[in-house]
């Protein structure tokens, strides 16, 4: 256990960094379904599109709070670091649904699939790393730490995947333009898990300083 005492004001932070975590997964989960349904796909991707902007509004909220704060609950480059990077784990949530309709990009494949299920399982962690700093006096540090790693280890599982989706795709595909669109979808999907491990970083850099 590590010491962690948030004053009124530095809970902002820790309540906004929660909105964001629990927004994450809601768009996650959104894209899942989106993939995995493939039906009503405009209407999908206008819930998708609304959850995006909701996290943007969340982002721009924790930078307008850390200029006016004098204290904050641990460095300000890391609160920087962490805000970015949950607003971008919804950023490429959003562009992998957008760039499948934009594209007319077909009924998604099964490795789109695996990695919208990976995506959601990430971004399930992130949230329940980032309630560890919630409000509490008093932080697990093994507990989070045991969450980082499993979001480690998620994001390998999302390398590979998205690693043999990129292989089958030139090895199965004929379609210069279908092999172009997938591979770039491919690319966001695997992003948005990456930024998830970019949280994980962040949140162990600081459970080892204020260990």
């Amino acid at each position: 256990m590590f010491n962690f005492s948030l004053m009124p004001t530095e809970k902002k932070f820790a309540v906004l960094f929660e909105q964001s975590a629990h927004n994450a997964v809601r768009i996650a989960q959104q894209l899942r379904d989106m993939v995995f349904t493939w039906e009503n796909i405009e209407e999908r991707l206008a819930i998708i599109t609304d959850l995006e902007h909701e996290g943007d509004a969340i982002t721009h909220q924790i930078v307008a709070q850390l200029h006016r704060s004098f204290i904050t609950p641990f460095d300000r480059e890391d609160i920087a670091v962490l805000a970015h990077s949950l607003d971008e784990v919804t950023d490429f949530i959003h562009s992998s649904a957008d760039m499948m309709v934009l594209y007319r990009a077909g009924r998604p494949t099964a490795r789109a699939r695996d990695l919208a299920e990976i995506i959601v399982q990430t971004a399930t962690e992130v949230q329940k790393a980032v309630s560890e700093i919630r409000s509490h006096s008093r932080i697990n540090r093994e507990e989070l730490l045991k969450r980082c790693m499993e979001i480690n280890r998620l994001e390998n599982d999302g390398d590979s995947v998205y690693r043999a989706a990129v292989a089958e795709l030139f090895s199965d595909s004929t379609d210069t333009s279908y092999l172009i669109k997938w591979r770039e979808i491919y690319e966001h999907m695997e992003n948005a898990i990456d930024r998830c491990e970019d949280v994980a970083n962040v949140l162990e850099g600081v459970a080892l300083k204020y260990a």
